[in-house]
This record gives structure tokens, C-alpha cells and sequence, in this order.
């Protein structure tokens, strides 16, 4: 979520505010300290003035209690901004969770057909940064592992989501992040990406994804890595 310092806008700058000291009422005096001593913003005498600007403009509510408060415009903006922050802390929470079971299920069987086959197509990092790509990331478009086709689409650090394309009968592997492109497909070697989406696969068929592993790593040199 975006937390920079609005300069300009009386009510952007009290939104952000609100967002830092997250009360739904606060002091006048409380509000003074927290521009002036806390995020050193302005003198003091120049928070006075600012607050009573915000009160003038209605901006700022002043309460029977004499607490200050966001208007409900700005009330309902900070509302939804709260709510979005949340969904992102449970998603993040989420996805660490996701990671840890993931690793620990690969970790638990060293040996098994499945990770000798990965592990053939990974450095020691890869699979960490693998584990720390999210399943919702993924987007199967098609999956056919009797025909050896797998077409697929990941989100990236690009707007445009990487593609990905696996072909056993035409031998080819086509992915198009950079990292792939400008160093693993060179050593053959599979990036985070196609690291997590063959852990998903395992997921959801073990056994044809294992073929699939089979049928690159047995032929490896005759299959064009690339985009």
C-alpha cells in the first residue's frame, strides 16, 4: 500500500495521518505532537494553523469531546484502504504459509523420483525463490500430459504476464523471463518459475508430471530451451 507523504493536499496529508496513528478519533493536542514532534513535518504553530484550516474546510470534524475526527468522505477512503491493507497482510501470511508446506513436503523426500528429476534442472537456490511464487500467479491454459503439451501464463515483475510452453513430442521448453532466457536456458536449466509450476503439477499429477520431467531430462541435449 501506498504510504508516501502527500505535501500538497490538506486532505490527502490528513488521510495519511490517520493511516499512521490508525484511531478513528484523536486530540487536538495529540494530533499537534504527532505532525510537529513525531514526524517532524512543520513547527508546531504551523500544525496549529493547518489543523485549524482542516476544521474550516471540514476536513477535519471536531467531536462534543473535543477529539478531531476524518470527515466521511475521508472516513470511507480510509475505510476501504484499511480493508485492501488487511486482504494484502492475509495473502502475504497466506502465501509464507504456502511456502513453508510446499518446502517441507520437497525437503521430506530427498530421494523420491520426483525431486531426483527436479533437482536435475535446479541450482541450490532456485528452489527457495520457487516456493515464493504464488499458485495464483499461474494460469494453465492447456495441460496434456498423454500429448506432452503444457501451455501456461505467469505474473512477473512485467505488466504482461510470461508465457510458458512445454512440448515433449517437439522437444521444445519456451519461457520468456529473463532470468530464463538470458542464463538458465543456456545450461538447460529450469528458472523459479517453471521450478514452482512443476511442484503445482506434481500436485495435481504426480505421476504424469513425473513422465514429463522423464521425457526432458532423458533426452535433455536434443530440446531447445528458450523463448
Amino acid at each position: 500500500m501506498n504510504l508516501s507523504l502527500p505535501k500538497k493536499d490538506p486532505s490527502e496529508l490528513m488521510l495519511y495521518l490517520w493511516k499512521i496513528q490508525d484511531l478513528p478519533k484523536i486530540s487536538e493536542k495529540e494530533l499537534l505532537y504527532l505532525i510537529s514532534f513525531e514526524l517532524f513535518l512543520v513547527s508546531p504553530q504551523k500544525a496549529l494553523q493547518l489543523i485549524q484550516n482542516c476544521l474550516k474546510n471540514n476536513i477535519l470534524i471536531k467531536h462534543p469531546d473535543d477529539t478531531l475526527s476524518l470527515n466521511k468522505d475521508l472516513e470511507t477512503t480510509l475505510t476501504r484502504w484499511q480493508q485492501e491493507r488487511k486482504k494484502q497482510i492475509v495473502k502475504r501470511e497466506q502465501l509464507k504459509a504456502q511456502k513453508k508446506t510446499t518446502l517441507t513436503k520437497y525437503q521430506k523426500q530427498p530421494t523420491s523420483d520426483f525431486n531426483v528429476l527436479l533437482k536435475a534442472f535446479l541450482d541450490k537456490g532456485t528452489i527457495n525463490r520457487a516456493v515464493a511464487v504464488s499458485e495464483d500467479a499461474f494460469d494453465i491454459q492447456t495441460l496434456d500430459f498423454g500429448g506432452g503439451v503444457l501451455i501456461a501464463k505467469v505474473k512477473g515483475s512485467k505488466t504482461e504476464p510470461y508465457h510458458i510452453e512445454i512440448n515433449t513430442k517437439e522437444k521444445i521448453l519456451a519461457h520468456d523471463c529473463h532470468d530464463f532466457v538470458s542464463r538458465r536456458s543456456k545450461n538447460k536449466q529450469f528458472c523459479k518459475h517453471l521450478a514452482r509450476l512443476f511442484l503445482l503439477l506434481k500436485e495435481k499429477d504426480s505421476e504424469g508430471t513425473i513422465e514429463m520431467l522423464n521425457e526432458i531430462a532423458e533426452s535433455v541435449s536434443k530440446w531447445n530451451f528458450g523463448a
